[in-house]
């Protein structure tokens, strides 16, 4: 029987963190022949996601460039992998999730009449400029895609809702649950300085992580004056804070958390160490979303830093708890979780709602389905 040719496209760092795990199980399959074209949205970011997962791309676009907008990226992405459908004439092509990658792929395999398998589908926040333009993206995705793969059951009913066919969604658990149960070690050594000095056994660590558009200018100073607050209104708090590469977030950060004890501002992390710092971790302050469903596997309460989340599932299921923007509110949860065992062990045992690890499993066996 021929193997079913399957290309991944991804281009920044959180989708390389969730296909990877997908493309080796497509390697260790032999129904598969598995094509990876990567776009390198994110250069640095993503190679160091390759290298954790030993991925090696079989199409590499090498699209990023200094200043970049979203309609550089978009017009590249779109030429660029026209090109590699065409060469490459896989039977199916699997995007993920909601960025301009995903979105220029998927169109580029729609144009080439090639199906499309939207991996991550179904999550909505309700406002198409928040987060933006990831909303939007995921959004006109889920218009066409021929396959959604679905985290949760959430997600199957916001397709539904949207009129997608029940036949065309599969419930799968999310594959960066599988991802990290394949790189976390309780025996993990950090080579970052800063954080060999962190004492995670007697302090109560907070990761923070803040870079989303909505947040910047004056929501982002109100978060960082809250955590100012926060750390000297609690002796035993120790903050680490990876800070994103943009000039205006640095720039904010050295500004309110330049003198300021027990808040570490480190570079951003490689996703090895990064997980295993939130493992380490005591609780998580982000409007990352992607974290919102990392966390919550370790058993840490998440505080979310934006007005919505297209991750309801972890709210409902108490695993996550959006504050918000604004200062006072920001103090008064994170000084209760932080005060509050019974809160905090609350939100800490709560179930997990994206899965146990074994979407990749699910996502290979629905597509050998639908092809063979």
């Amino acid at each position: 029987m021929n193997k079913i040719k399957v290309m991944t496209v991804f281009g920044t760092r959180p989708e390389a963190i969730k296909m990877c795990p997908l493309v080796k199980a497509l390697e260790r399959d032999e129904r598969f022949e598995s094509i990876v074209c990567v776009t390198a949205q994110h250069r640095e970011m993503l190679d160091s996601v390759l290298e954790i997962f030993n991925v090696k791309a079989d199409y590499d676009l090498n699209l990023m460039s200094h200043g970049q907008t979203i309609i550089d990226i978009s017009s590249k992405v779109l030429y660029g992998v026209d090109e590699v459908i065409k060469k490459a004439e896989p039977h199916i092509v699997l995007v993920h999730g909601d960025t301009s990658t995903t979105l220029n792929a998927a169109q580029a395999a729609f144009y080439n009449k090639v199906p499309v398998g939207h991996v991550e589908a179904g999550l909505r926040s309700g406002d198409l400029f928040s987060p933006y333009p990831e909303e939007f993206n995921r959004k006109l995705v889920g218009g066409f895609a021929d396959i959604h793969f679905a985290p949760t059951k959430g997600n199957v009913n916001n397709l539904l809702k949207e009129g997608i066919a029940e036949e065309k969604i599969s419930l799968t658990g999310n594959t960066v649950i599988d991802a990290l149960f394949e790189v976390i070690r309780n025996d993990f050594i950090f080579e970052d300085e800063v954080l060999k000095n962190v004492d995670f056994n007697n302090k109560k660590v907070i990761l923070l992580t803040c870079h989303r558009r909505e947040n910047w200018g004056k929501p982002m100073e109100d978060i960082f004056s809250a955590v100012k607050k926060i750390v000297a209104e609690n002796e035993e708090v120790e903050v680490v804070f990876p800070v994103h590469l943009n000039p205006k977030i640095r720039e904010l950060a050295n500004n309110v958390f330049g003198e300021v004890e027990r808040v570490h501002l480190i570079e951003p992390q490689d996703y090895e160490p990064f997980v295993n710092l939130i493992s380490k971790s005591h609780l998580i302050m982000t409007d990352s979303g992607g974290i919102q469903e990392e966390a919550p596997a370790l058993g840490k309460p998440v505080v979310v830093l934006r007005t919505e989340t297209e991750r309801p599932e972890a709210v409902e299921a108490g695993t996550v708890k959006v504050v918000g923007v604004d200062k006072n509110v920001i103090i008064k949860e994170v000084n209760k979780l932080l005060v509050d065992k019974h809160a905090y062990e609350h939100m800490a045992n709560a179930v997990n709602p994206y899965g146990d690890g074994k979407a990749c499993g699910r996502i290979l066996e629905d597509i050998v389905e639908r092809f063979m």
